[in-house]
């Protein structure tokens, strides 16, 4: 039996990261299904953030929220530190959860203009859990809607039904990695910067001018999503990089 999604404005045509004809593995759909065949109109699968990328946008895989509700989220900037990420930190089992998780766990000013952005979108409970893959990769699964209770019965079959979308169809999200390739010198550069090299030094080791090394890192932080050279050599650190 499917449930409707009770008034939820999620335009999936023409607003969603996914859809169903982007999709040829059919991925977005079976999220959708399994989501309405448990009364939830909503779904959210992201990669668990990391302290050198917390942000929404940078770790968003895969919903059916509409495209202005990702904007205004994202907008706030508190995935990384939401009431959703604490629970996850402080235990593994499926948690069906009453109100709005979406909020900063700490800033009560911040938890109140996040819960406006989802008045109104029929996300009043959310089934909130996360899964490693085989490789390691950390995700975090969302599923919100109406309902007050969920047996546990129906819990772990949701459980057990995203376990297995991961092991047969997660293939396009592995591994992680940077949007752009680095070239060999912004890596040189890089491998540099982690020794704690500055500009002037590396522009002596490599035999280039320091204006080369800057506009090297530059891009190199760039492709990596960084705002410093820290950021940018932690993360290519995580993606192995270096």
């Amino acid at each position: 039996m499917y449930y409707s999604s009770d008034g939820l404005q999620r335009q999936l045509d023409s607003d969603n990261i996914f859809n169903a004809e982007d999709d040829d593995r059919g991925l977005y759909s079976a999220f959708e299904a399994l989501a309405c065949r448990h009364g939830m109109g909503a779904f959210l699968v992201t990669r668990f953030p990391k302290g050198d990328m917390p942000e929404f946008s940078a770790n968003l895989l895969l919903s059916n929220w509409p495209e202005d509700l990702r904007e205004s989220y994202g907008s706030v900037d508190v995935f990384g530190f939401s009431k959703l990420i604490a629970l996850l930190k402080s235990g593994i089992r499926p948690t069906l959860v009453d109100g709005c998780v979406f909020g900063d766990a700490q800033s009560s000013s911040t938890k109140e203009n996040v819960e406006a952005i989802f008045a109104g979108r029929s996300m009043n409970s959310n089934l909130v859990f996360s899964i490693h893959s085989a490789d390691l990769n950390h995700y975090v699964f969302v599923f919100s809607g109406n309902r007050k209770e969920m047996p546990q019965a129906e819990i772990r079959e949701i459980y057990f039904s995203t376990m297995e979308l991961i092991d047969t169809r997660f293939d396009e999200y592995r591994p992680e990695g940077p949007r752009e390739r680095l070239s060999g010198r912004e890596l040189e550069c890089l491998r540099w910067s982690a020794a704690g090299k500055s500009s002037e030094e590396i522009a002596l080791i490599l035999n280039i001018s320091s204006h080369t090394v800057v506009s090297y890192l530059k891009s190199a932080m760039r492709k990596l999503d960084s705002v410093n050279r820290m950021q940018a050599v932690a993360r290519a650190c995580r993606f192995r990089l270096l």
